[in-house]
């Protein structure tokens, strides 16, 4: 059992999906997915999550790998506090192309995303910070150094939970393994 995930619990447990020390594989489900009507008009709660309490003054951290190939395969940290309020980050391939983003949901999705091809076939590490009613998303690979994603509020009153994510909308069989799952003080400062 990876440290710090012992009251897990799954939203959308995959078919798939196996425990090693400090590490987690999942094997996506066929459409598996998380957005909320913008645009496309739809709504998805069909991606895997395994989830823990995130409280306030809190961070979390994990490296990740796949093979990003089939359009919105894509796997990060989900930020959960209920249906209509999350938060989605790391890596989405879309449109040929691998990017780095995030999408947040309050009733509707937005989604900011930038291109980071050069990311393709490296594993990524993501750390959230979760403080002062908002969260503070970072990314780096093993040659980039770290970058600011987004910074996002939380809605209040909501009972917030944390942990590695990963969906596939076009397909069945994307497999990510979670690495290095940690958990720890959040951030003290936004900027370095």
């Amino acid at each position: 059992m990876t440290p710090g995930m012992e009251a897990e619990n799954w939203l959308n447990e995959p078919a798939v999906w196996r425990e090693k020390p400090n590490t987690l594989e999942i094997v996506t489900d066929h459409g598996s997915d998380f957005w909320r009507k913008t645009s496309y008009g739809f709504t998805r709660h069909s991606g895997h999550a395994r989830l823990v309490e995130f409280p306030d003054d809190s961070s979390i951290e994990c490296t990740f790998r796949a093979d990003f190939s089939q359009q919105f395969d894509q796997a990060g940290i989900m930020v959960w506090g209920d249906e209509a309020n999350w938060i989605k980050c790391g890596v989405e391939y879309a449109d040929g192309v691998l990017g780095i983003g995030a999408v947040v949901t309050r009733e509707l999705s937005d989604w900011s995303t930038g291109p980071h091809p050069y990311w393709a076939d490296q594993p990524v590490t993501l750390r959230i910070s979760r403080k002062n009613g908002a969260v503070t998303i970072r990314a780096k690979t093993d040659v980039s150094p770290w970058e600011l994603v987004r910074l996002a509020p939380l809605q209040e009153g909501l009972f917030w939970q944390v942990g590695p994510y990963a969906a596939s909308p076009s397909r069945e069989g994307l497999e990510v393994t979670f690495t290095d799952i940690t958990f720890g003080p959040a951030e003290s400062a936004l900027h370095s």
